[in-house]
């Protein structure tokens, strides 16, 4: 049995034939580049999100760095944010010109809101916490930290979209709030794709620019910028996957509960907190992770480490980073491992998968 750590196919007829149409109408009407599907589905996520405003791009990488240009992010600032994430999170400070300063995780792989406040300095200019694996942060310790030393809130809900607590929806919490929606995602486009939603009017008018090179009008440039924008395919498509959405989301919270269930008392499995995880990713914790994971591999299982790298152990950033303590962020680190949680998986491969773990651990 082979068993793989993502299935992307679209294996799914109707499903597939809805995608098709999508397409085959945008190629219809001709509008490529900023067409009414992309308006419909920004409209569309503003309102998941219970936001005035949301701007689709052209990925998560661009939502972060685009947002963090339309809140006059620069030289001189320093942005907070987590040392666990894919590099994109830090890349979008520094090439604002922006420092980063990276706080330590918890136990729960999210930044400790609880030691954010020790970091903040004359300098800071922005907390910019992610929602590692699809799990949300203390974004209440975190809003309030924000709000006594009057900074922004870049939220990075790349990870996990569906994910709530107590009515609050990733992707809400923040002053400006970035989504990915690549392939590897819950919620996927077919290609790169990324949505920034707000509630400010002058920012959503900014980001509106900032993602057409900075240009008013589509004509005179303001403020030099990139090209940031969504293919309006990849909206119609998106609009399209939203509707199977929903079934995606319940199968993964099923898988979640059937590996809890089955491996708690063996390795470190996701806690409950009080908020619906998104489960992008079904992550355990094990210090011997190297052993379990050429295990798994050996037996066709595939697994990945989500990241083997803090982000400030970068070649491009170590040097500058080399002095910093993270304890725990150096010891977690070295034991994440992500077993495979797409919602294509049979019960069978659920319970090879739960086998070759207790087989490892000779039990």
């Amino acid at each position: 049995m082979k068993i793989s750590y993502r299935d992307l196919s679209v294996t799914d007829i109707q499903m597939r034939n809805e995608l098709l149409g999508a397409v085959e109408n945008v190629l219809r009407h001709g509008r490529i580049s900023l067409g009414p599907e992309l308006v419909a589905f920004e409209e569309h996520i503003a309102r998941l999100c219970k936001k005035k405003y949301a701007v689709g791009v052209s990925s998560g990488t661009d939502a972060l760095y685009l947002s963090l240009k339309s809140l006059g992010v620069g030289p001189g600032d320093e942005v907070i944010t987590t040392p666990l994430s894919w590099i994109a999170t830090v890349n979008a400070i520094v090439l604002c010109g922006a420092t980063p300063v990276f706080v330590d995780i918890g136990e729960d792989l999210n930044i400790n809101a609880d030691i954010i406040k020790d970091a903040v300095t004359d300098k800071t200019k922005a907390i910019l916490p992610v929602h590692f694996t699809g799990r949300l942060c203390d974004m209440d310790t975190i809003m309030e930290i924000a709000g006594a030393n009057n900074l922004y809130v870049v939220e990075d809900a790349a990870q996990a979209f569906g994910a709530s607590r107590n009515g609050e929806v990733a992707g809400s919490m923040g002053h400006i709030n970035c989504f990915s929606m690549n392939p590897m995602k819950i919620y996927c486009a077919y290609g790169e794709a990324g949505c920034i939603v707000t509630d400010d009017e002058k920012l959503y008018h900014d980001l509106i620019s900032l993602r057409y090179a900075g240009t008013i009008n589509k004509e005179d440039c303001h403020v030099p910028s990139l090209n940031g924008r969504l293919d309006t395919i990849q909206a119609a498509m998106m609009l399209v996957g939203f509707k199977y959405l929903s079934q995606k989301q319940e199968r993964l919270q099923e898988i979640a509960d059937f590996f809890t269930n089955c491996l708690k008392d063996i390795v470190t499995c996701p806690e409950p907190d009080g908020s619906s995880h998104a489960f992008y990713t079904y992550t355990i914790i094990t210090p011997q992770r190297d052993e379990l994971q050429a295990y798994l591999n050996n037996r066709d299982i595939e697994t990945k480490i989500q990241h083997p790298l803090l982000m400030p152990h970068h070649s491009a950033y170590k040097n500058q980073f080399s002095k910093i303590k993270l304890p725990v962020a150096n010891r977690l680190v070295k034991q994440i491992l992500c077993i495979p949680n797409h919602e294509k998986l049979q019960q069978k491969e659920l319970e090879y998968i739960v086998k070759t773990i207790k087989d490892f651990y000779k039990l």
